[in-house]
């Protein structure tokens, strides 16, 4: 009887996850197996791979083949070619921990003050008072007296 380590496809469609499994070379891809040695999440990143290596040496040692898919698996986790590759994803956040800490950051005491538009034109307007104040001071030219409106009027009824 020919063995194989292979993938066992598990999950929802577009959603997959695989058990690895030593299985009767002549049995469907995910029919009868004879032992779950790990599980394979392609979805996660990095991807979660988790092998019980004792049986998947155990398996190997007695000849049972893995697929090309199965054998990359095993290299990465050091079963096949001795040194482990394989990438852990880093750990969640507690979501207690997390809202404790939006929570505490919600309460604290305001970094800035709140503006608004009202606050915001009552600092605008003294800046601007101030600032045309300075601008008088510097020009005290007379300016020379523009035409009247009703000097203008006459001249084009002449």
């Amino acid at each position: 009887m020919a063995v194989k380590i292979r993938l066992k496809r598990m999950g929802k469609i577009r959603t997959p996850f695989y058990r690895i499994v030593v299985a009767d070379s002549r049995t469907k891809r995910d029919g009868r197996v004879i032992e779950e040695i790990g599980t394979y999440n392609p979805k996660t990143e990095p991807s979660t791979i988790h092998v019980v290596s004792e049986r998947a040496q155990y398996w190997l040692g007695v000849g049972a083949q893995p697929t090309e898919a199965v054998a990359a698996i095993l290299k990465i986790t050091g079963d096949i070619g001795g040194t482990s590759t394989l990438k852990t994803p880093e750990p969640k956040a507690d979501k207690a921990a997390l809202f404790d800490a939006a929570l505490k950051e919600l309460h604290a005491e305001p970094k800035t003050e709140a503006t608004t538009k009202k606050k915001a034109a009552k600092k605008a307007a003294p800046k601007a008072d101030e600032a045309k104040a300075d601008d008088a001071e510097k020009v005290e030219e007379p300016k020379a007296e523009e035409p009247k409106a009703d000097d203008a009027a006459e001249s084009t009824e002449a």
